[in-house]
């Protein structure tokens, strides 16, 4: 389900538009990235994975990635776009329109190899930056499923980093 079914099936297209509005303001960048993961973070282990609150606005996953210098294992509740036909999830490092690029892109980077938890279920993904062409055509879907992406990328100078994740070959 995209970013509107989900918003639509809670409260209408109204509230869809009033959520993207604010999270394309500076005071939402500045604020969220502080609130928004630590409560995904609490609700998400409380639920025993069961429950990520922020996906009830935008489909999420927790990412468990391995830090690119410490190497010790990094979870960071994420809104994804899950891929049309099943086959993977996108994910796209905005850091909310901030400058540089949030830390789990530079351990993607680093180490493809990861997990997401999604409702309930770890999942072992391969992570994969996309460039070119490739990019470009998610960007373009990425527009269309949650709009303020381009909001976030004027605000920087930077090229906001788009993975595709897709389950490790032989995981299920």
């Amino acid at each position: 389900m995209g970013a509107a079914g989900a918003v639509r099936g809670r409260g209408g297209a109204g509230l869809l538009r009033l959520v993207q509005k604010v999270s394309s303001t500076r005071a939402f960048a500045k604020a969220a990235p502080h609130v928004i993961p630590a409560l995904d973070r609490a609700v998400h282990r409380f639920t025993r994975g069961r429950v990520l609150p922020s996906a009830l606005l935008l489909p999420g996953v927790v990412l468990t990635s391995t830090g690119a210098r410490s190497g010790r294992p990094r979870r960071t509740p994420l809104a994804c776009m899950p891929e049309r036909d099943g086959g993977g999830w996108i994910l796209v490092g905005s850091n909310f329109g901030r400058p540089g690029h949030p830390a789990w892109t530079h351990n993607l980077l680093a180490h493809p190899d990861a997990s997401i938890s999604m409702q309930g279920e770890d999942i072992p993904v391969t992570a994969r930056l996309l460039t070119g062409g490739e990019r470009a055509a998610v960007w373009r879907e990425l527009l269309a499923f949650w709009p303020p992406y381009a909001v976030y990328q004027g605000r920087v100078a930077r090229e906001i980093r788009i993975f595709r994740l897709t389950r490790t070959p032989g995981s299920g």
